[in-house]
């Protein structure tokens, strides 16, 4: 008879920072999804705007630290593709009119069904368009804001119309910068993760995406390798360990990079970058989302050189006590 210290432990397919974008199948809620991929590659995970368990689609798992995306990644605009049902029958000439006219600034109220406070907000559409329209079911195709309800959009689409709507399916197919062309379906992460285990890791880590993916508008700054051990353990970067940046305003959000392009982190701007060159003295980043581990790179500065200057500063000091004792 075994006991469970026999039983093997979770293997650890994946160890780092990533973002993984699944194809969200209709039934399962998105934190039984996240938590399933969570399994499968044995790391944390985490995921970016919840979709229905009804609705299917564009679903973000962070990996690792990049968890701590999330903030940014929920700001994201969203790209959905709608199946509505009229209530009644209307010329196709007046739903795509409708259409036309639901765009840009509205004002939604979350459904009932939603989890979350039912209080009026407001919401941009982009970009509406009809797809196609058979009998009383409608397609469109949607840009819109995060937290846009497409249920509430639908209702107040048929009111419009004068007949009544209700949403009938809805797939999201764009969530920032991240649309269907990276996605895979929980059986290809199987299928990859069993692969990984046998030896071969190629599929896992094509699939996976550096965090870096998930700010591709950010302004940029490139770091020294001297310097990234300190960023990574919360020192405030300073304009000698900078090799090129962007442009970028004070407080702005700004992406920072080795030599190499690794994420370091995300930090926000203390000055703006007209105030400055790199490799000039003054502190010019504060690091917010830190993103590679401390001890990655080696530290620039050793605790002998530390030692050594503070000996220097020190010194003066002492040489005053021992004068003053004569």
């Amino acid at each position: 008879m075994t006991g469970d210290a026999d039983k093997p432990g979770p293997i650890h397919l994946w160890d780092h920072a990533g973002i993984i974008v699944i194809d969200k199948p209709r039934g399962p809620s998105s934190h039984q999804v996240a938590a399933w991929v969570g399994k499968m590659l044995g790391c944390q995970v985490g995921h970016a705007g919840t979709l229905d368990p009804q609705v299917s689609g564009v679903l973000l798992i962070m990996l690792g630290n990049a968890v701590r995306l999330a903030p940014l990644l929920l700001q994201h605009d969203k790209e959905y593709v709608c199946l509505m049902r009229l209530h009644g029958d209307v010329d196709k000439t007046r739903i795509e009119q409708t259409g036309t006219e639901f765009t840009g600034r509205l004002y939604q109220r979350p459904p009932r069904k939603s989890a979350v406070k039912r209080v009026l907000r407001i919401r941009t559409i982009q970009k509406l368009d009809i797809l196609d329209s058979e009998g009383r079911l409608v397609l469109f195709r949607i840009q819109c804001d995060a937290g846009t309800y497409i249920r509430s959009l639908c209702h107040h689409m048929g009111l419009a119309l004068g007949v009544g709507a209700h949403m009938v399916e809805l797939r999201r197919t764009r969530s920032g910068a991240f649309s269907e062309k990276e996605m895979y379906t929980l059986h290809d992460v199987q299928d990859a993760c069993v692969a990984a285990k046998a030896g071969d890791r190629t599929a896992v880590s094509s699939m996976i995406l550096s965090v870096d993916a998930a700010v591709p508008d950010l302004p940029t700054v490139v770091v020294r390798d001297t310097a990234i051990d300190a960023i990574c353990r919360g020192a405030v970067l300073a304009g000698v360990g900078m090799i090129s940046c962007d442009e970028f305003k004070k407080d702005q959000t700004v992406a920072v990079l080795s030599q190499k392009k690794e994420f370091i982190c995300l930090g926000r701007a203390l000055v703006p970058s007209g105030s400055f060159k790199p490799g000039e003295t003054g502190l010019v980043i504060a690091p917010t989302t830190v993103f590679l581990p401390p001890g990655t790179y080696p530290r620039g500065w050793t605790k002998s050189d530390k030692e050594k200057k503070i000996g220097r500063k020190q010194a003066p000091a002492q040489k005053k006590i021992e004068h003053k004792k004569r």
